[in-house]
């Protein structure tokens, strides 16, 4: 696709909103059709005993066109937009049963996803101050002039903000914590929408801000890449772990975010390197795709054994997929696909981002022996060998956890289950159909997969052809014949001999270790209400009680001097009255008048005086009016700052 299509609807939430529609855009919007369709006819099968079948359509509809809204957007404000309807529907899909763990992680979801969406908005505010612009196409050129200027801090602290909010929704360390708890008590169907797809919206993002923003900055590069490398480890460890199916695949989709953040990190490093970084962006971009599509497999296979069983424990679900040949198959597809197995697409994928990490480190041994070495941690080769080792043992962990669910689903015998019908004609024809696409694009890489990366780098900023890639070498099987070999040792020393007793899968995972419960619950329910409680008693007890104290000692002094003055001028006319017209008897009246309008004159002062001191103790007593005018100025500023979008909106 050589030009995109642009559509802009103006004046909608005030800065309009506008969408394009590129290669890139394309492709991943034939990915979410995919994904809902196979999901939904899925769904008529998995859905027929629920009451509430006509909500959970609702979002589930609703969520599709937020999310094909968050793909088609071309400015961050129309990104946001989207981006936080996906959120609130979605939401619904994870609270639906309305369980105690449902709704608790229903809870976390809606606050990773508010905080994220608030966060991200002030990074908005701060892009647009330094750039003038949202829209992606413009913001490569500011961005690159004020990358070279005095202003890059603050480019670094928009596009940390924007990170986060785009993090996490992605899911990547330290912002995964929803995923192990959103997924397990979804319905199965969208579990497999909200892993292998609203996921990759924060992808999305973040690929806009990577290289639309920063490109070539090592800084930035080696962050992402740093982080996609934590995240890739700690998510397979965490599946390597677990003994729930849901929770593992979950767990495993963390991981895979991390393959993906390490080769756009690598993409960046490449480029600031002078390298071609197409085998960064390339791998990034289709092993995007490939997640996406083994994520819906292996979901709806999950959704198959919780249909017949109602269970997900691998103990009380073990030896279900016993003579059922083409649940079997689909699972085959999927895990072979994950874990990296030659003529399986994820192989292909995987082979692209392990030659990233392998070219840069060449290229800056090249820079090293040529005597312009980066100086740092950036140009140790010792460092990036050893972030090659994280990539293959973390492939190597999946290569375990997915052989581990083989063997508990399709091979070790437990409870003996009917062998009958386990799920209608249509939905195994749709799960067959999508699990037979990841062996088609991985026997067929040039044909399909090459394409599909040709009509998609452009949105990463590269352009021309990469050069033809070998995918089945000698040389690059050799790194997947290591992943695979570090999977087998795992399983047989870890799962078999360490996770089992009697017989047993027994969940080895501290319990206490959970970083939810850890650090975040109790930093925003006790830590940080505590510290804005101190805060505030101590601002009420010392500093607003000193201001009222003045003001009313003031306000005492100031209605004291005005009712001796006025008893004063009493006095003095009076004595004038008295003096001037003592025996008249004709001047009584009048006198009386003088001194009647005086005396009101004193009532109304010492009315005043008593209304003064009386709102100066409501003032003492309650800090809230305080409060409330807070909560209106910070209104007010926010009601500003939209305003000002707007006019520049409209103006510029």
């Amino acid at each position: 696709m050589k030009e995109a299509i642009g559509l802009t609807i103006p004046k909608v939430c005030g800065m309009g909103l506008h969408f394009e529609l590129d290669g890139f855009r394309l492709i991943y919007l034939a990915v979410a059709v995919l994904m809902w369709s196979v999901s939904g006819v899925f769904s008529l099968e998995y859905m027929a005993h629920y009451k509430k079948k006509g909500q959970y359509y609702l979002f589930f509809w609703a969520t599709f066109f937020a999310t094909a809204g968050v793909f088609l957007s071309a400015d961050f404000y129309t990104t946001f937009i989207f981006f936080e309807i996906m959120s609130f529907t979605s939401y619904v899909w994870v609270a639906f049963d309305e369980k105690k763990e449902s709704l608790r992680a229903a809870q976390t979801y809606l606050a990773v996803a508010v905080i994220g969406g608030m966060v991200m908005l002030m990074g908005m505010f701060l892009l647009y101050d330094l750039c003038g612009t949202l829209r992606f196409d413009e913001l490569k050129t500011a961005a690159g002039e004020i990358l070279s200027g005095s202003k890059r801090v603050r480019l670094y602290a928009a596009g940390g903000l924007l990170l986060f909010g785009f993090g996490a929704k992605a899911g990547c360390f330290p912002l995964h914590i929803w995923l192990p708890k959103a997924h397990p008590v979804a319905p199965a169907p969208a579990s497999a929408l909200l892993s292998g797809i609203l996921t990759k919206t924060g992808i999305f993002g973040i690929i806009v801000v990577s290289f639309g923003l920063f490109g070539a900055d090592r800084a930035w590069g080696f962050f992402i890449a740093c982080l996609g490398l934590i995240t890739m480890f700690l998510g397979a460890l965490l599946a390597l772990f677990s003994v729930n199916l849901k929770r593992t695949l979950a767990c495993s989709s963390v991981s895979q975010i991390g393959f993906i953040l390490t080769g756009i990190g690598m993409g960046c490093l490449l480029q600031a390197a002078g390298e071609d970084n197409s085998l960064a962006v390339r791998g990034a971009f289709l092993h995007m795709v490939n997640h996406s599509l083994f994520k819906l497999v292996l979901f709806l296979c999950a959704a198959a054994v919780y249909m017949n069983l109602h269970e997900l424990e691998l103990n009380k679900i073990r030896g279900f997929g016993r003579k059922k040949p083409a649940l079997m198959f689909c699972f085959l597809m999927g895990a072979f696909g994950i874990s990296g197995m030659p003529l399986w697409s994820g192989y292909i994928s995987k082979t692209l981002l392990h030659e990233s990490i392998v070219e840069y480190a060449q290229a800056i041994q090249g820079l090293k022996m040529a005597g312009t070495a980066i100086p740092g941690i950036l140009g140790n080769p010792v460092f990036w060998h050893g972030a090659e080792w994280v990539f293959l043992i973390s492939g190597g962990m999946t290569a375990a956890y997915m052989l581990k669910l083989f063997i508990a689903l399709f091979v070790e015998r437990g409870l003996d289950y009917q062998n009958g019908a386990y799920m209608k004609m249509t939905s195994g024809a749709v799960l067959t159909a999508a699990a037979a696409v990841i062996l088609l694009f991985g026997m067929t890489p040039h044909r399909f997969m090459d394409r599909m990366a040709d009509m998609a780098q452009e949105f990463f900023g590269k352009t021309g052809h990469a050069h033809i890639i070998h995918y089945f070498s000698a040389g690059n099987l050799k790194g997947g014949a290591i992943s695979l070999g570090i999977g087998a040792v795992l399983y047989v020393f870890f799962v078999r001999r360490w996770m089992m007793k009697e017989g047993q899968y027994v969940d080895r995972w501290p319990s206490w270790l959970d970083l939810e419960n850890l650090l975040y619950r109790p930093v925003l329910q006790v830590a940080l209400p505590g510290i804005c409680g101190a805060v505030c008693g101590f601002v009420d007890r010392y500093l607003v009680s000193s201001l009222v104290t003045v003001f009313l000692t003031v306000s005492a002094v100031l209605c004291r001097g005005m009712d001796q003055m006025a008893d004063g001028i009493i006095r003095a006319a009076r004595f004038s009255t008295h003096s001037q017209i003592p025996r008249a008897g004709g001047m009584k009246e009048k006198r009386g008048k003088r001194t009647g309008a005086l005396g009101k004159w004193n009532v109304s002062l010492a009315r005043t005086k008593e209304r003064i001191q009386r709102n100066g103790r409501m003032v003492e007593e309650s800090f809230s009016f305080g409060l409330m005018l807070f909560a209106i100025g910070l209104c007010l500023t926010l009601g500003y700052l939209l305003l000002v979008f707007w006019m520049q909106a409209k103006y510029t």
